[in-house]
């Protein structure tokens, strides 16, 4: 365990070194977004929409926060459903209509390869309707496969930022004595953490101009967390519930 935990904290140290700035410059997108009325969404298939989750709905996350997360792209409704559906040209064109994003709008769109046709599509269909893009990736996976997309794009190449989350080419890079294939994936676990320091930036940025930040209260904890988080959920979503 510890062996895999020290493996794990050389890519969290990694990414605190190098993603500073991108985290910087995807929170003002995101800013700019709130503070001019309109959205920030966030998007994963597969493991990653793990992280995306991480953004949403959560206490300690930003009530404006708009996921787009459909079932059939996750894991748990079949072995590999998600994996053949991520790699359909036309799907995310139909997820961008149904969530209206728009002109003014921030888009987070989440793919440790970043080669497969929906969210490469969402990247594409987002910048054509006037949103701007935050890409979390990894660099050094995504720079080495080609494309599923038939635009030949990877989804870093189509980011306003990108954050990479400095993984190794196939995600899971520690080795067990006696095996030869890796295991100890990466990238959700620095994914989460990098999605987690966005939202701290956010918050600061909220901060500095004297703008109260909308953040959910754990509904787990004692207090007004309900109340509050009702206010928040009608807000921002029109609907009396708890948030978080």
């Amino acid at each position: 365990m510890n062996d895999y935990l020290e493996h794990l904290s050389k890519f969290l140290k990694s990414a605190s070194e190098t993603q500073d700035e991108n985290i910087g410059r995807a929170a003002d997108l995101v800013v700019e977004s709130f503070t001019g009325n309109k959205n920030f969404f966030v998007f994963g298939s597969g493991h990653s929409h793990l992280i995306a989750e991480e953004l949403y709905t959560r206490a300690g996350g930003l009530a404006f926060v708009k996921a787009i997360l459909p079932p059939e792209l996750m894991l748990h409704e079949m072995l590999n459903k998600s994996t053949l559906l991520e790699r359909l040209e036309g799907y995310a064109s139909a997820l961008l209509e149904l969530h209206q994003v728009g002109r003014g709008d921030t888009i987070m769109i989440i793919s440790n390869s970043g080669r497969n046709s929906v969210p490469v599509e969402m990247a594409i269909g987002a910048r054509e309707r006037g949103a701007r893009v935050i890409v979390l990736t990894s660099l050094k996976h995504s720079s080495r496969v080609a494309s599923r997309h038939s635009s030949g794009k990877r989804l870093f190449e189509l980011a306003d930022v990108v954050l990479d989350n400095q993984g190794e080419y196939g995600d899971a890079s520690f080795y067990v004595k006696g095996c030869d294939i890796p295991t100890g994936a990466t990238s959700d676990a620095v994914g989460v953490a990098l999605a987690q320091a966005l939202t701290v930036r956010i918050v600061e940025r909220l901060v500095q101009r004297g703008i109260e930040p909308p953040l959910f209260r754990s509904s787990n904890a004692d207090g007004n967390a309900g109340d509050h988080n009702a206010r928040l959920a009608e807000t921002y979503f029109g609907v009396k519930a708890a948030g978080a």
